[in-house]
């Protein structure tokens, strides 16, 4: 098997998240699947099985877990057929447990089609969201697999530090944590304890829920976006209707060959 490492909303090497792509000519199992992405250890491997010349099957897989939606791994496949495989098509498309995910090119950059999240307010206190991170949230908003934490300050997300084991506890893909940003839009983090990542460096789907909430707050539909992990990342996010579109850039760290 090909195995491909992208760094996905990235403009050099050493930033972004890294994802694992994997080109399949048909499934493994499932046992398979998750037993490489433990080995690779990345917060994503994407496994591909092309259907048409810009149709492909697509499946990501967390080191415990697969998963219902993953930007950043999607944005590292489309990298990956553009420019290693060579597709020649405008656009390609993704047959995923989301339903069909679109992405096309503009200029170096990649854009991804995605479904908006919808949200819930939570009225009642979160325990564990409280106590997880030691501080007070603004508001707190409950999406299709995540949690929204708003806190009051980008100097706030910056500094906090999750207890993770209590985190564990809430029943969730994950939590992501955000506040308006001092020289973009907004920012974010993102904790997955139950999916086997502890933080993720850039969560592209995370933003289908944040671009939800920003635009009721600023106004706006288009913003610009920073996720504050060690690594860090910049998405660019257009909400329109039902859609977010997600545009990020990508680069190779490395290309192998998986034996087993």
């Amino acid at each position: 098997m090909t195995l491909y490492q992208i760094d996905a909303f990235a403009e050099r090497a050493f930033t972004g998240n890294p994802a694992a792509v994997v080109l399949l000519k048909e499934w493994p199992s499932d046992t398979l699947m998750k037993q490489i992405a433990m080995e690779n250890n990345l917060s994503e491997t994407a496994f591909l099985v092309k259907k048409t010349e810009d149709t492909y099957a697509l499946r990501w897989f967390t080191p415990a877990t697969e998963v219902d939606l993953c930007g950043h791994a999607t944005l590292a496949s489309a990298w990956v057929l553009f420019n290693e495989e060579k597709i020649s098509a405008a656009s390609l498309h993704f047959e995923t447990r989301s339903g069909i995910l679109t992405v096309q090119k503009e200029g170096d950059a990649l854009v991804m089609d995605f479904p908006a999240d919808t949200l819930q307010p939570h009225t009642t206190d979160v325990p564990e969201l409280l106590y997880g991170f030691g501080v007070q949230a603004r508001e707190v908003y409950k999406g299709v697999s995540d949690w929204l934490v708003v806190l009051d300050s980008q100097a706030e997300v910056q500094q906090i530090v999750p207890d993770l084991k209590t985190l564990k506890k809430i029943p969730a893909r994950g939590i992501i944590v955000t506040a308006k940003g001092d020289d973009c839009d907004f920012v974010s983090r993102f904790f997955g304890p139950n999916c086997g990542v502890d933080e993720d460096p850039v969560t592209g789907s995370a933003h289908t829920t944040l671009s939800v909430y920003w635009a009721n707050i600023l106004k706006k539909n288009t913003f610009t976006a920073r996720q504050l992990s060690k690594r860090g990342g910049t998405v660019y996010c257009t909400l329109a209707g039902d859609r977010v579109f997600l545009k990020g850039k990508a680069r190779l760290f490395l290309k192998g060959e998986i034996y087993l």
